[in-house]
C-alpha cells in the first residue's frame, strides 16, 4: 500500500501545487483589464492586445484547473442516493462509472492533442488586429487533460483498493495532508452561519 499511497500523494500534490500557482493568473487578468480601462478611458488610447491576452490567460486558467478541482473533489456530483451507501458500495460505483470518465478523458486527450498539434504546425493565429499565435495556449490542452487523467487514475486505484477492502479507506488518504479537502467537504455539509 505504501507505493499506492506515494503515487496518490505525488499526483494529488502536483495537481494541488499547479492549481494554486495557476490561480494567480487571476491577478494578471485583472491587471490587464484594468490597464485597458485606464488606457481607453483616461488616455483615450485603447490597446489592441490586452483583452485578447487576458482571454488567453483565462483559457489557460480554466483548463489547467481541472486536475486541481478533481484532486479536491470539486466537480459536480449528483448524490441523491450515493451518500447513503457504504464506503465499499461507493467505491464499487466509482469503479464502474470510471469507464465513462476514461471514454471522455481519452477522447479529450486525443482530440485536444490533435488540435494543439495542428495549431502548432499551421502556426495558427487569431486573425485579429494584434494577431498573436494561438498554439501556445492550445498546447496547454494536452497537459491539462493529462493532469486530470493522472488524478482520475489514482482515484480509480484508490477506489479499487477500497472496493476490495473497505479498511483501505482509512489507510489510503487522498494525498492532501493539510486538511484542505476535509475542509471543503465540511463547508458543503455544514450550513454557513
Amino acid at each position: 500500500m505504501s507505493f499506492l499511497q506515494t503515487l496518490i500523494n505525488g499526483v494529488t500534490r502536483l495537481n494541488d501545487f499547479l492549481g494554486r500557482w495557476i490561480a494567480h493568473l487571476i491577478f494578471a487578468m485583472t491587471a490587464l483589464l484594468l490597464f485597458e480601462v485606464i488606457c481607453r478611458y483616461v488616455f483615450d488610447a485603447p490597446t489592441v492586445w490586452t483583452t485578447e491576452f487576458a482571454q488567453f490567460l483565462f483559457a489557460i486558467y480554466s483548463i489547467m484547473a481541472g486536475g486541481y478541482v478533481m484532486a479536491h473533489r470539486g466537480h459536480v456530483n449528483v448524490d441523491l442516493l450515493y451518500s447513503h451507501f457504504s464506503t465499499r458500495v461507493q467505491a464499487v460505483i466509482d469503479v464502474l462509472t470510471s469507464v465513462v470518465f476514461y471514454i471522455f478523458i481519452l477522447a479529450f486527450l486525443y482530440f485536444g492533442t490533435s488540435m494543439a498539434w495542428e495549431s502548432f504546425q499551421g502556426q495558427e493565429t487569431t486573425y485579429s488586429a494584434w494577431n498573436p499565435p494561438v498554439w501556445p495556449v492550445k498546447a496547454f490542452i494536452p497537459l491539462a487533460v493529462t493532469l486530470v487523467l493522472l488524478q482520475g487514475t489514482v482515484k480509480l486505484l484508490r477506489d479499487i483498493a477500497v472496493a476490495i477492502n473497505p479498511e483501505n479507506a482509512k489507510v489510503l488518504k487522498d494525498g492532501l495532508d493539510d486538511g484542505v479537502a476535509d475542509n471543503i467537504e465540511s463547508d458543503v455539509k455544514e450550513p454557513h452561519r
